[in-house]
């Protein structure tokens, strides 16, 4: 099969949705499919697929800019910025499927008419939510794919009666993340103090601010934050506050995270509805105890015996910490036996039989 995947982020930054489909891109172009990228980053060493360079001004410039219809936020404005150098490299016949998670102008981009001619599959994945395939208003009306990846199973259900769906979670790479010993050192974290770990962009929706409110109020826990955000001076004032010598926020390079996670004691996630959330499994696989808000949807990625709970209320959070900072190993080898299910392999191959199906 002959694959495009595009997505403005790809080769620029390393955040979930990012991660998820390289991971599926790289796999599939390993599985014999001919697979192109396209994203404002630049080539990198060992990728099994060919990438191209699509120039775009990152989300950053934007943080400060006024918010409408199909402009809601600082990822909408650098997708439009993304959108013509796209167009100009995109070449419809030179492939069988598009895929994407990014709504709305790269998916337009992708489904542009060709009068006449055929136009590749287009497939669209639900990384950052299933609204565009479900909302019929403002710029959702236009909305459009001919196959619908739904990372968990609320998405599935909401739209497999309105669009050719298929249920496939993300993966992680269990080569990569491993139980082992942390290197804290590396990091500078604290030797002989709790570590509880955040990976979250400081965003709103990530609730940043009141992981921090949270882990202040377990005895001596050190907080560290890997990610960036127009939040990151809110966060950074009230960690001096409340989490004095007890709070660092950092940015780890893709191959450092499975040291970070091996690094902390347990995984702390405060948003309260992810579309899928790769840090789950990512921690899952290293064996580290996970703290986030109790819905169907995690507890069918995470089982029934991690420490999630109402991370609304934040004394219910600190509870939940302090239990998940106890060493128990027999829960440990549950989760890392859990993760297994979810190896980029198994996850590629789901993706490859489905994209053949459309194609077919």
């Amino acid at each position: 099969m002959r694959l495009l995947f595009a997505l403005p982020g790809f080769h620029r930054y390393d955040r979930g949705a990012e991660v998820a489909l390289l991971a599926v891109a790289d796999a599939c172009a390993r599985a014999g499919d001919a697979v192109t990228v396209m994203g404002m980053g630049q080539p990198r060493p060992g990728t099994a697929y060919t990438f191209r360079h699509v120039p775009a001004i990152g989300r950053v410039r934007f943080e400060r800019l006024p918010t409408m219809p199909a402009l809601r936020d600082d990822t909408a404005y650098e997708e439009l910025s993304f959108a013509p150098g796209l167009l100009a490299r995109f070449r419809p016949a030179d492939y069988d499927a598009t895929v994407t998670c990014a709504y709305p102008f790269t998916n337009w981009a992708l489904r542009r008419p060709r009068w006449g001619r055929r136009r590749p599959a287009h497939v669209f994945v639900t990384q950052n939510g299933d609204w565009p395939a479900t909302s019929g208003a403002s710029e959702y009306r236009w909305f459009g794919c001919d196959g619908l990846v739904c990372t968990n199973p609320d998405f599935y259900a909401h739209t497999r009666d309105r669009w050719h769906a298929a249920l496939i979670p993300n993966g992680v790479d269990l080569a990569r993340f491993t139980p082992g010993v942390g290197e804290r050192a590396r990091f500078g974290l604290p030797a002989d103090a709790p570590v509880v770990l955040m990976v979250s962009a400081l965003i709103e929706s990530k609730r940043v601010l009141d992981g921090i409110r949270a882990v202040a109020r377990v005895p001596g826990a050190h907080l560290v934050v890997a990610g960036d955000g127009a939040l990151r001076e809110a966060a950074a004032a009230l960690a001096a506050e409340l989490l004095p010598e007890r709070f660092q926020r950092l940015t780890a390079a893709p191959a450092d995270m499975p040291a970070l996670y091996r690094s902390a004691d347990a995984l702390l996630h405060m948003s309260l509805l992810e579309p899928f959330g790769n840090v789950f499994i990512e921690a899952m696989a290293c064996g580290r105890p996970i703290v986030g808000h109790d819905t169907p949807r995690l507890r069918w990625i995470v089982g029934d015996a991690e420490a999630l709970t109402d991370t609304t209320d934040l004394d219910a959070v600190a509870a939940a910490l302090a239990h998940a900072l106890r060493p128990d190993p027999a829960a440990q080898a549950a989760r890392i036996a859990r993760a297994d299910r979810f190896g980029w392999q198994r996850v590629a191959a789901e993706y490859r039989t489905f994209i053949a199906e459309l194609i077919g």
